[in-house]
């Protein structure tokens, strides 16, 4: 058993705990923007091919006391680091947090790439070299008070970048946080679905995968473990089996989404072919003021726009006000949510909550709203 932690989105921490007890994490622990646990290499591989609202998954390697740039040097260049790379090897440091000696990510990320080519060179006559983008070995220093915490990166690049959305609209919503979003919505398979305000399709996308119990790393072309020394391509490829072997070719309920702008909703198609759910989602376009229930009852979930990125606030207040009135009067029977970043407009619906979940989107304080549809 080995410990790990996986980082997310705040405020997707439980969540993200709830999903990884189900692949088989045990001693699952929740904290601020992440949640630590413990598996062998199988879960490691689980949690990277199935994690819907995880962002990174980190094998720490050490931990020390952390009070200056020369301690960090010092600590890291202890460590036997032919065991992770060779000088052939490219390799990226990632940093979160600081101290009062350490503040800047950028300098305390190169002190850890100076102690490991230093090493090297003095090993080997020769030193891995740098590669932000798609490195060899990608490493996590955290820096919390003063202490350091330097993990393995084992997901490479952050695992919202699914693989399959070529093509995204104006400011589109993580994968992650769209996958985070339907599981606070309590969607399930046999409700439903509709966005229709669907941009280039991340939320009606997420559900066909959810539907379709379609792993969504197995759009990825490469994980980090894949260039670890110890990797099992015996392992891997047994568990992309098994994902592949899981997938349904069909759903039991209806997925929709409809856009007033053909050309975003070209996007959605084209995402929508990419992850093979094409034939599981139906995409419309159609002005908000048309829409209509595909059902008596189901799940009905939107992003407007909130004035941040896209829209004029003002203009906005009557948009709100139409999606209230259009919820009561063609949509009873469903749960209505509003994913929002501003407040202000979220009145202008015109219907109490039941519930006001508190979310985070590209650093803006959200909330996502459920309207019961009696």
């Amino acid at each position: 058993m080995e410990r790990y932690f996986a980082t997310v989105a705040p405020g997707l921490e439980a969540i993200a705990a709830e999903e990884l007890t189900q692949l088989g994490a045990k001693s699952v622990q929740a904290s601020f923007s992440g949640v630590a646990f413990a598996g062998d290499r199988a879960l490691l591989y689980r949690a990277n091919l199935w994690g819907r609202t995880l962002f990174r998954v980190l094998m720490p390697l050490t931990e020390f006391s952390c009070t200056s740039a020369k301690e960090l040097y010092q600590e890291v260049r202890s460590l036997p680091w032919e065991r992770y790379l060779t000088p052939e090897d490219t390799l990226a440091v990632d940093c979160t947090g600081k101290n009062r000696a350490l503040n800047h990510s950028h300098f305390s990320a190169l002190q850890v790439k100076n102690a490991i080519v230093d090493q090297q060179r003095q090993q080997f006559g020769a030193r891995s070299n740098v590669d932000l983008d798609d490195p060899d070995l990608r490493l996590n220093l955290h820096i919390h008070r003063d202490r350091a915490t330097l993990s393995l990166d084992s997901s490479g690049s952050s695992l919202h970048r699914r693989g399959y959305r070529a093509a995204v609209g104006t400011a589109p919503l993580k994968e992650t946080l769209a996958a985070a979003i339907l599981k606070l919505a309590r969607y399930s398979p046999e409700l439903p679905f509709l966005d229709p305000l669907c941009g280039s399709g991340t939320l009606a996308l997420e559900a066909a995968l959810q539907a379709a119990n379609i792993a969504p790393g197995l759009f990825r072309e490469r994980f980090g473990f894949e260039c670890w020394p110890d990797f099992d391509a015996e392992l891997w490829q047994s568990l992309k089996d098994e994902a592949q072997s899981a997938r349904r070719d069909t759903c039991p309920a209806y997925i929709g989404g409809s856009d007033v702008d053909d050309e975003v909703l070209e996007q959605a198609r084209q995402n929508a072919a990419a992850a093979g759910v094409q034939d599981l989602i139906e995409f419309r376009g159609q002005d908000i003021r048309e829409i209509e229930a595909p059902s008596d009852r189901g799940l009905l979930i939107c992003n407007p726009p909130y004035g941040e990125r896209l829209g004029d606030v003002q203009e906005l207040r009557s948009f709100y006000r139409l999606l209230g009135d259009i919820f009561k009067q063609r949509f009873k029977g469903w749960t209505a949510y509003v994913f929002t970043g501003n407040r202000e407009l979220a009145k202008e619906v015109g219907l109490r909550p039941a519930r006001r979940i508190p979310l985070s989107s590209g650093g803006l304080d959200c909330r996502l709203l459920e309207f019961e549809l009696y």
